[in-house]
């Protein structure tokens, strides 16, 4: 029988002993200057205002120093860069982002140094590397609600999208908008799409490119609508509650499998790429390695 290694950390054992990955010198807090600067290069759009913003919603609470200064841990750190990724990646609300926090299922907004098990979705299906598994995932709005409702100046100041990009998405059909009381709203997810158009506007891409899109859009609602029509239109109420979470099941689905198809053409379009390592298809008798 093997003996035990004096040295090895026993698991549940005494944390106090030197030597242990507790003991590891903390990382120095940060200001929220060094914050911005830290993720500006994977976030091109993050700003000192933008950080605040985001603390003055309640998805942030950096400590403060006895003058007022805030002081960001690791841990604050993630958690922001994980709200970031959501807006930009997904593009969710903020409203649904705080949620996603809440409810535990983002294993990124967890502290840093925890032990995170794998994090598994609505539908219990995880990746390798423990996240989410994206193809099951639900939908992140409900089309049973339409959610807040902005006025355009909100919708400009949380999407920094410019006056005549919303203008032109309201010529094309886009988005529509809703007045009341001589003020034009917009719902969440019509600002979310102006927030994804204004990502796109970085690339040249502009509303009159949008109507494919929304051709595509349109088509698949119809074809969703044919397949649960009766179900919808239906008087029993359980019924039509069970079609309706089957509609933002087949939205997710479809979703997905867009993007699916997307990703298979863009490699087309980028050509054949060997990671390192890999055989290269045209060298003669590289494969028999």
């Amino acid at each position: 029988m093997a003996l035990a290694d004096p040295h090895r950390p026993i698991a549940g054992g005494d944390t106090s002993r030197p030597g242990r990955r507790e003991d590891a010198p903390r990382a120095k807090a940060m200001t929220i200057g060094a914050v911005c600067k830290a993720l500006e290069q994977e976030f091109p759009d993050i700003s000192i205002s933008k950080i605040r913003y985001l603390e003055d919603q309640k998805l942030l609470a950096p400590r403060r120093t006895p003058g007022g200064y805030r002081l960001y841990a690791q841990s604050d750190v993630q958690r922001l860069r994980t709200i970031l990724r959501l807006q930009r990646d997904e593009f969710l609300p903020l409203r649904v982002i705080r949620q996603e926090l809440a409810s535990g299922r983002t294993a990124d907004a967890a502290p840093v140094g925890a032990e995170q098990a794998a994090t598994t979705n609505d539908a219990g299906g995880t990746s390798e590397e423990g996240q989410p598994a994206h193809p099951r995932r639900r939908m992140s709005m409900s089309v049973r609600d339409r959610g807040a409702l902005y006025s355009l100046e909100d919708v400009l100041e949380e999407t920094r999208a410019e006056v005549s990009l919303v203008a032109e998405l309201e010529d094309y059909g886009v988005i529509r908008g809703e007045v009341r009381a001589g003020v034009k709203y917009f719902d969440e997810t019509e600002r979310e799409i102006v927030r994804a158009v204004t990502e796109l506007a970085r690339y040249g891409v502009g509303g009159r490119n949008l109507r494919a899109f929304r051709t595509s859009a349109d088509r698949e609602a119809a074809l969703l609508q044919q397949i649960l029509a009766p179900a919808l239109r239906s008087r029993n109420q359980e019924r039509r509650k069970e079609a309706l979470e089957a509609l933002e099941n087949l939205a997710a689905v479809t979703t997905h499998l867009k993007h699916l198809l997307l990703i298979r053409d863009l490699r087309k379009i980028v050509g054949p790429s060997n990671a390192p390592g890999q055989p290269d298809p045209g060298r003669p008798g590289s494969g028999d390695r």
